[in-house]
């Protein structure tokens, strides 16, 4: 028994030593490069290691300095000053299973992560460390990132594992193309569920909180986002600023304060803009809310050729559709005040009341071409309950038919000014007046119109102004039919006998002043030149002749 105490204390005594020894020379450079050579020719992987350190003052932990792993024929996934494995009881039936892998001064690139990594953790320490990781559920470009994922267990496409706590630090991060600074990322990874429990960074010279989660069909949900002095400039079309959110399967926003943000791109631009969101989900570019609201006001709002001063918006949203409780704004240097309803169902808008003041607009040189462009699917008709308009200043400068209107006033009521998705006035009563107005170089005072609208047509009953030291006054019926047939009766009383030469009808072989009366059909239908429908009459009276001409489609008959 003697002998075999002996025997068996030797053999113990030869393995440590033999233990010993193998460490003794795996810290040697030459251990270390024979190491990694025979891993390189025998896995799927290669590995460089300079040095391998092992402190028996701390002997459940062996440190890899100037590190370069990754897989073969692949570029590097990990190249680090050391890289600290810690030893765990584990080890015995998993022996890539480490308690802990400390990584520190290097770079992580997971750009391709398609085959798994043969190394597992309790716990994966990063400590200055730039990560690049485009495909994961994570997808991050960082510097300077410190933090730790537990437990670590990679699987081919995630390099994080499908269950793992983390917290991250970086001094600069990009997270789904968005950059930032002095980033905090914590959370968690549950089969491809992904949570955002504290989500903090300087973004834009300003600042990020928040926490999200988005689910295994990349559907996401925004419990709480708040953004401070954001002052963030694209290089992005507005539609293009906001695709990435349109893109997403859907997007829940519970809750979104931004706080005097400036946001521009080539062709808008919002600045000091205070906003809260509530309770609203994007989808199929659409929404969906029950009991979300919106409220926000700036001081300037661009986009193209739109531009809002000082804009205020208030709405209540739910499944039946939007309540706007509230919608002001100065636009060229005129005001803007409304509240009303948009009917999801219906796709109508009704406001309840519309306030126009003191603009001063020129048209578009297109504002014909929109008038006649089809709605939106989202809105088949538009009701204004209740209309005014008071000093405002409506310029057209089209060469072919310039106008403009000074101080103008105007009222009405019940007016159905859109359905089946095309502009027009399609019912109700409209009173409009001015303190001059010019219509292709004529001058005139004190216009003024009222008109009726029903399914059937336009009734025009009464249209006047002075012209010179005369007046001239009409009435109108336009037809609500394709055609749009016109029916104009207009007199004059000493006015001048060329009065109606700016606007269409031939010379009349006459001067001065004299009576005249015009009686005319023609059709407004899109897409057809007025003269050539133009058919009617006019009469003109002076002190020293009496004049009758007749018109048929658009030419004098002799």
């Amino acid at each position: 028994m003697k002998f075999i105490g002996k025997f068996l204390l030797t053999l113990l005594l030869l393995v440590l030593l033999v233990i010993v020894v193998l460490f003794a020379v795996l810290q040697t450079r030459w251990g270390a490069d024979w190491t990694s050579r025979w891993i390189s020719d025998n896995t799927d992987y290669h590995l460089s290691v300079a040095k391998v350190e092992y402190r028996f003052s701390d002997p459940s932990h062996l440190i890899l300095n100037d590190v370069t792993f990754g897989h073969d024929g692949e570029p590097a996934v990990v190249v680090a000053k050391s890289v600290d494995l810690g030893f765990a009881l584990t080890q015995f039936s998993e022996p890539l299973h480490f308690d802990s892998v400390e990584v520190t001064g290097g770079t992580l690139d997971v750009s391709d992560n398609r085959v798994a990594w043969p190394l597992q953790a309790n716990r994966l320490q990063l400590s200055d460390m730039a990560v690049t990781s485009p495909h994961t559920v994570l997808p991050i470009t960082a510097e300077r990132v410190n933090g730790g994922v537990m437990p670590w267990q990679p699987v081919a496409n995630n390099v994080l594992g499908d269950s793992a706590n983390f917290q991250l630090s970086a001094g600069s991060m990009t997270l789904n193309g968005v950059p930032g600074n002095n980033v905090l990322l914590q959370g968690r990874i549950d089969q491809q569920r992904l949570v955002f429990s504290n989500v903090g960074a300087d973004l834009a010279r300003g600042s990020l909180t928040g926490n999200a989660e988005r689910d295994a069909a990349g559907n996401w949900r925004i419990a709480n986002l708040r953004l401070n002095d954001i002052r963030l400039q694209s290089s992005q079309s507005l539609s293009d600023f906001l695709q990435p959110i349109l893109d997403l399967p859907s997007v829940t926003f519970e809750r979104v304060d931004i706080t005097n943000a400036r946001l521009q791109g080539p062709d808008w631009a919002v600045t000091d803009l205070d906003l809260t969101l509530k309770d609203i989900t994007l989808r199929n570019r659409d929404w969906e809310s029950n009991g979300g609201s919106l409220s926000m006001n700036a001081s300037n709002f661009i986009n193209g050729q739109l531009t809002l001063n000082d804009p205020i918006a208030n709405l209540d949203f739910s499944p039946q559709g939007i309540n706007i409780t509230q919608f002001s704004s100065r636009w060229v240097n005129g005001l803007v005040r409304t509240q009303g309803q948009w009917n999801r169902a219906q796709q109508r808008l009704t406001l309840d009341e519309l306030v126009i003041a003191g603009l001063e607009y020129t048209l578009p040189e297109n504002w014909r071409d929109r008038w006649m462009q089809q709605l939106p699917g989202w809105l088949d008709s538009v009701t204004v309950s209740r209309f005014s308009a008071s000093r405002n200043l409506v310029i057209d400068i089209n060469p072919a038919f310039p106008f403009q209107m000074t101080a103008l006033d105007g009222n009405g009521s019940n007016l159905l000014l859109a359905r089946n998705h095309q502009w027009g006035i399609w019912s109700g009563t409209l009173n409009l007046n001015a303190a001059e107005a010019t219509f292709n170089r004529t001058d005139l005072r004190h216009p003024s119109l009222a008109l009726t609208a029903d399914n059937n047509q336009i009734n025009v009953t009464e249209m006047s102004a002075f012209a010179g030291e005369g007046m001239l006054e009409g009435l109108v019926t336009v037809g609500q039919q394709p055609a749009r047939p016109v029916a104009l009766t207009l007199n004059g009383r000493s006015v001048a006998t060329d009065v109606l030469h700016n606007w269409g009808w031939p010379a009349v072989p006459a001067s001065g002043k004299g009576n005249m009366q015009l009686k005319l059909n023609a059709s407004l239908a899109a897409a057809t030149p007025l003269r050539q429908s133009a058919s009617g009459s006019l009469s003109v009276t002076t002190s020293e002749q009496s004049i009758q001409q007749n018109m048929v489609n658009g030419t004098l008959q002799p």
